[in-house]
């Protein structure tokens, strides 16, 4: 690997909702060099057994620690929820996933008590986010929302269908509890937050919402400021390199919208069945 005056950190998820995640790093880690792996051949990761879930993710870990990553980032939440332990057990760097910064977040706030998880169906049967927010003395109510990964990716992100569909949950949500704080449990709903505050809104609630992308890239941050020693504090710009395992063109098209630039550079790799 070529050297470098700022820290490798890889990041990766079965797709593209992990791009909302190194678009907030990017302006964090000055130097820093991004690995990005979409694992878009064998997504969604939701649909499959933990086994299979582990299995996939520590394929995806050892290939960017091959690549030179210094840390990882689980920019995925299906991942971070069921299979963390695994993911860090095979690769000797620090990792993070992106339920406890977020939890972490809404909780270092102060005034939140109640908050509301919004989350895909796998994550929403982990209870992983129900057990970092007990852990912390937050009340927690999880309400799945399935239909809002593929409304992103079909790039809808301020169209009727999906404020219809977004006001659907949140008034079922809403019915069922008063939350202070609105977590962000899927790195596809960043892409949301306008029209997911303007609904809340709408319905009455007054509720904060806490982005899992943004909070997920300041804890990364601050793991980088504690090993300077090993990755050097770099100056200037990141960059950043990105990996799909299937549909270069398709990983172009849709990763741009999430990572808010063109992706006119992505590379094929062949992690297997």
């Amino acid at each position: 690997m070529t050297s470098r005056p700022g820290p490798t950190i890889g990041v990766f998820d079965s797709g593209f909702g992990g791009l909302t995640v190194l678009r907030a790093l990017l302006p964090l880690i000055p130097g820093a060099h991004y690995i990005y792996l979409g694992d878009t051949a064998r997504l969604p990761y939701g649909s499959k057994s933990r086994e299979t879930i582990a299995r996939y993710a520590a394929e995806s870990a050892r290939f960017l620690v091959a690549r030179g990553a210094q840390m990882l980032v689980i920019a995925c939440n299906t991942a971070t929820a069921l299979a963390y332990n695994e993911i860090a057990a095979v690769v000797d760097v620090p990792v993070v996933g992106v339920i406890e910064p977020v939890v972490h977040m809404a909780h270092s706030g102060g005034k939140q008590t109640q908050v509301l998880i919004l989350a895909t169906q796998a994550t929403v049967q982990s209870h992983a986010y129900l057990q970092a927010c007990a852990r912390r003395d937050l009340q927690a109510t999880e309400k799945a929302c399935p239909l809002l990964v593929p409304l992103v990716e079909e790039g809808w992100i301020d169209h009727p269908v999906t404020r219809e569909v977004l006001r659907i949950y949140l008034a079922e949500a809403l019915a069922t509890c008063s939350p202070s704080a609105v977590l962000l449990g899927c790195t596809h709903y960043p892409l949301l937050t306008a029209a997911i505050q303007q609904t809340l809104q709408e319905l009455g609630s007054s509720a904060e919402i806490v982005d899992s992308a943004s909070a997920t890239a300041h804890a990364a941050a601050a793991v980088i400021a504690t090993l300077k020693t090993q990755s050097p504090e770099g100056t200037g710009a990141a960059t950043f390199e990105c990996y799909a395992t299937d549909s270069i063109e398709k990983f172009q098209r849709l990763g741009s919208a999430f990572l808010g630039q063109p992706l006119n550079q992505v590379q094929f790799i062949d992690l297997g069945g």
